[in-house]
């Protein structure tokens, strides 16, 4: 159930109190432990997690496909899933408007529900309809390249409102859709506020297009060469890859069959605004010149118009009077405003055309449409900006914060008329409830003749020089007694506000001040008919398509173009009209922190995003005094079991008979109201109380229909193995009687005590073991494993406890050199030790403080080798050393002082052992470090001690790392000295007096004394 599950209450409706502590409380709780959303009834609430959270994947689709919202945890696919489920079973068109300020996660919760109804639809895997879906997720991809940027607040936010209507038919599979698209942020075109970037659009192209396409475009992939992209110093951004974002761009205009033309089009429109940045103008007299005329030829030439007509629109106007046409030259500042005026408006033209080429691409076509006409329902998805309060809050702010009231309005009026309309079906008496109705905002702004809209249309339609000032003036003696409008000329009191520049209106999410500069010009939205015409006479037929108006002979008298902001106030009655249609699912989204931090929740700026979304009001008006409500059948299916009169089935009356005995026996009733097809409860404790005795039962009952079920396989197979069970049983045995058996007949013999293991030189390690039956193969093997402990005890008993570690490096000396080397000094004791010997070392008092000393500073426990050597090094320089052995690594020794020179190598550092088959003593022990150790060990009574030393090493070795040390026992042999690759080879000589190094080219030669016999027998053996 969504009330409670284990972190905070699932839906705020079943909070015990609701006031603002404790919704922030409940809310924080659920975020810091990892709980994204939470319901208002059928409202999500959503936390930017600000890090990837697994809970989108196709386990999570199925969990919620087809469930009911109340069945599982909350979360955006219970939503998705219950305006497509109403769409499809009931044939009712639906929305999702989803709300938010910037970078509270609105553009991912729609790309999300749009991933949820592309993964729940077209089962039956129809090509037609897999395009669709494919076509509506590319979508988004275009449109967030060409309609967003990087804010102050928001890595990807969206400068524009979205809502996409998606076409479905009567099973439930999508065909068609349609995208319109509101208030495009132009002015970011032009300029940016330090931090933010202008859209993605510019720096896909710069930084991932080819060197080539960057060539054909004359531009080049440094920001800091266009000044419409290098205003907010921001171009790279960690969170976002414009190389590869350009190819999923390129990708999704392919997959919505957009020609190569028509793509070459698209960025040859945005490298034109680029280059338009840089024209600059210096005064001529009473007109401007162009300070870099060449820059005309590329944008000229990207646009596909002449220079000398792009010149003419940028530096001059065309006028049409009383049948004559003068030419007005511009001034250094008309000019600018030309150039920045053609710049938003080729953009926006641009992003308008790409959202109606997206819409013909997704949208029915002529054999569909006929065939769905009457049969399609919809799903609306609207994604649009949330309320915005800035330091500096201008024209676009100001409409932006008019829709979230009208969309606040909506909301309230929606969730009234939803909780009324279900009160008076099940015939439960309505409570009044009181709520801020922003009603009065809305007219503030958009009433006619009176609201702000009017009075800035009236003052745009003013002949002679209107300033911001004088609109400012006029909306204070219109608006004076306005109780949400307020300015410094109304309030000397408030020094906040400037002076005929700053107006405040107390919006239902707080005060905002907005500052006039700039109001009038952008409700204009002058573009100069020359540029209109201009582009009309492109000879691109994309960039034509884009202009039509431009067609107008000049002379034709057209009605005066609505203004920007009236064209806004249109299109927000029309979604409002259009919302409120359709059956509405809210999705509230909110930004925990500016920090984008995961687990940091800011409680001061999360309150204020729960004021001004009207949060808990909805909760008071969902709540309406009952806290929850749901249909009989469904409420008795979940909560039949604790009740005997109930379970399995009630059988003595209809659902809401059943309920009512249900709530009598556990002594509810008072605590509900009974409607004509679902049950209220008045307090959330009731429901946790349900909950709670439900879940106690839940267990009893899954054990029992598990026993249940067990029982019946059990059963079922029980009859048919029993036959086969039994004679397995029987024959097993019998196998096993037989082996043991002949075991005892080869191991024991009752008459010859000689015949018996225990008495056996061997005991019993030549005898053969019968083979096994097969039941009783793995039990043989722990039996052969006991025989083997059994007989190395009777064999090592005898031996001494002290000889027990001498024993073991044997037994590895064994290992690695039988069979590879003629002998190893298995015959004789091994010491270990021996420079600790008065006999080998005369010096032993200076040696054992040297080692008193290495061992309080290494820590080790104990020398398990030690003996004279001579060694060789990279240089080919051999020297007398000591070498040292412990359990925790190998040191070498000054051999005439017996002083430490350093530690060669730890254990783990070890990687080999390399010895020759002879009786020399010559050893190379292989290091990870790149330098090994080559000696040649000089026993002063000339014993083998080279098994010894191999055996040491490779017992400990494998007791600090748990496996074989590699060994090997060859006549030539690599090493490396000094990270290079040597060969040592072992010859005999008549220079050698002794064991000696010598140098042969790059590798190691080891000379052995002709005097030796020994030596030289074996060492001829060896190399035969």
């Amino acid at each position: 159930m969504v009330g409670h599950d284990g972190v905070g209450i699932g839906d705020f409706v079943l909070l015990e109190v609701i006031d603002k502590d404790h919704f922030m409380q409940n809310l924080e709780k659920r975020f810091s432990g990892g709980c994204i959303y939470t319901y208002i009834g059928e409202v999500c609430v959503s936390v930017n997690p600000y890090r990837t959270v697994n809970i989108y994947d196709q386990e999570q689709v199925n969990k919620y496909k087809g469930r009911e919202i109340f069945e599982n945890p909350p979360h955006i696919f219970a939503i998705a899933d219950s305006a497509h489920k109403v769409m499809k079973q009931q044939g009712r068109d639906t929305c999702i408007v989803i709300s938010g300020e910037s970078g509270s996660g609105k553009t991912e919760a729609s790309k999300i529900i749009m991933k949820y109804i592309a993964a729940v639809t077209n089962a039956g895997g129809q090509q037609e309809i897999e395009r669709v879906k494919n076509v509506l997720l590319q979508s988004n991809a275009i449109l967030e390249t060409f309609g967003n940027a990087k804010t102050n607040r928001n890595d990807n936010s969206s400068r524009f409102g979205k809502y996409m209507d998606i076409n479905f038919d009567f099973k439930g599979d999508p065909v068609g859709g349609n995208i319109s698209n509101y208030l495009l942020e132009k002015s970011r075109v032009i300029y940016q506020q330090p931090g933010e970037r202008n859209f993605h659009s510019f720096y896909q192209l710069l930084f991932g297009a080819s060197d080539s396409d960057l060539s054909k475009l004359r531009l080049k992939n440094k920001v800091d060469n266009y000044f419409y992209v290098n205003q907010g110093n921001a171009a790279s951004v960690r969170s976002i890859s414009d190389r590869s974002d350009y190819k999923a761009t390129q990708s999704a205009f392919r997959t919505l069959a957009f020609s190569d033309h028509e793509i070459d089009t698209i960025w040859r429109i945005v490298a034109a605004i680029l280059h338009l940045g840089n024209v600059k103008f210096r005064p001529d007299n009473e007109s401007v010149k162009l300070d870099d005329p060449g820059v005309l030829d590329t944008i000229s030439g990207l646009l596909s118009v002449t220079n000398q007509e792009l010149r003419r629109a940028l530096c001059e106007r065309v006028i049409a009077a009383k049948g004559e046409v003068m030419a007005k030259t511009h001034n250094e500042a008309q000019a600018n405003y030309g150039r920045d005026a053609f710049a938003k408006a080729v953009y926006d033209r641009l992003f308008s055309w790409i959202v109606q080429k997206v819409n013909r691409a997704i949208n029915l076509k002529d054999e569909e449409s006929s065939r769905y006409r009457q049969k399609t329902t919809v799903i609306g998805v609207l994604d649009i900006y949330g309320f915005e309060i800035f330091d500096v809050n201008s024209f676009e702010q100001f409409c932006i914060n008019y829709c979230n009231e009208k969309l606040q309005q909506l909301f309230i009026e929606l969730v009234l008329k939803q909780e009324q309309e279900e009160y008076q079906r099940e015939g439960i008496q309505w409570q009044n409830i009181d709520y801020f109705n922003n009603q009065i905002i809305c007219d503030l702004v958009e009433q006619s003749h009176k609201g702000i809209i009017a009075i800035l249309d009236e003052a745009c339609l003013n002949v002679g020089k209107v300033t911001d000032e004088m609109l400012v003036e006029a909306m204070d003696q219109k608006l004076a007694s306005h109780n949400h409008y307020s300015s410094r000329q109304l309030k000397p009191m408030e020094k906040d506000l400037k002076h005929k520049e700053d107006f405040r209106i107390s919006h239902y999410a707080g005060k905002v001040t907005y500052n006039i500069n700039g109001f009038l010009d952008k409700n204009r939205d002058a573009l100069f008919q020359d540029f209109k015409r201009l582009l009309y006479s492109s000879s691109n037929p994309t960039v034509k398509e884009m202009w039509p108006e431009g067609a107008m002979d000049i002379f034709q008298t057209t009605k005066r173009p609505l203004t920007a902001g009236t064209l806004f106030k249109n299109s927000m009655i029309a979604l409002v009209k259009n919302l409120a249609s359709k059956e509405p699912y809210y999705v509230r989204c909110i930004k925990p922190n500016e920090n984008k931090s995961p687990v940091q929740f800011d409680k001061e700026q999360v309150l204020h995003q729960v004021n001004y979304l009207g949060l808990i009001e909805n909760v008071r008006v969902r709540r309406a005094g009952f806290a929850y409500r749901q249909r009989y059948d469904l409420f008795l299916r979940r909560y039949k079991m604790i009740s005997q009169y109930t379970w399995p089935n009630f059988r003595s009356g209809n659902d809401k008979d059943g309920v009512k005995v249900l709530m009598d026996e556990q002594g509810y009733s008072d605590d509900v109201k009974y409607g004509k097809t679902k049950i209220f409860i008045r307090s959330p404790r009731t429901l946790f109380s349900l909950e709670q005795k439900r879940s106690r039962m839940i267990p009893g009952i899954v054990i029992l229909l598990q026993k249940q079920w067990r029982g019946a396989i059990c059963r079922r197979r029980y009859k048919k193995m029993k036959a086969a069970l039994t004679i397995m049983r029987v024959y097993r045995l019998y196998k096993m009687r037989s082996y043991f058996q002949a075991l005892q007949a080869i191991f024991f013999n009752p008459e010859d005590n000689y015949w018996n293991v225990s008495s056996r030189r061997d005991f019993g390690k030549s005898l053969r073991w019968p083979n096994p039956p097969l039941v009783l193969r793995k039990g043989v093997k722990n039996l052969k494993a006991i025989h083997e402990r059994w007989r190395a005890w009777m064999i090592i008993k005898r031996i001494p406890q002290e000889d027990w570690p001498q024993v073991r490096y044997k037994v590895k000396a064994c290992d690695a050199l039988s069979n590879k080397r003629s002998y190893y000094g298995l015959s004789r004791r091994w010491e270990g030790n021996y420079l600790a010997l008065n006999n080998e070392n005369s010096d032993s008092v200076q040696y054992n403080h040297t080692i008193n000393n290495i061992k309080n500073k290494d820590k080790f426990k104990k020398v398990l080798f030690s003996s004279f050597i001579k060694k060789t090094n990279r240089f080919n320089k051999s020297a007398d050393r000591a070498l040292l052995v412990t359990d925790t690594g190998v040191y070498k020794l000054d051999a005439k002082k017996l002083n430490l020179m350093k530690r060669v190598l730890s254990i783990q550092e070890i990687t080999g052992v390399s010895c020759s088959p002879g009786t020399d003593q010559l050893i190379a022990i292989h290091s990870s470090l790149g330098n090994d150790l080559v000696v040649a060990l000089e026993p002063r009574d000339n014993q083998d001690r080279v098994g010894e030393l191999v055996g040491v090493i490779c017992h400990r070795y494998f007791e600090v790392c748990g496996r074989d040390l590699n060994v090997n026992v060859n006549m030539h042999f690599q090493c490396k000295l000094g990270n290079k690759s040597r060969s040592v080879k072992i010859e005999l000589s008549n220079e050698a007096q002794s064991g000696m190094f010598k140098k042969d080219g790059q590798n190691v030669l080891y000379l052995l004394p002709l005097q030796n016999s020994n030596n030289l027998i074996n060492t001829k053996q060896a190399m035969q």
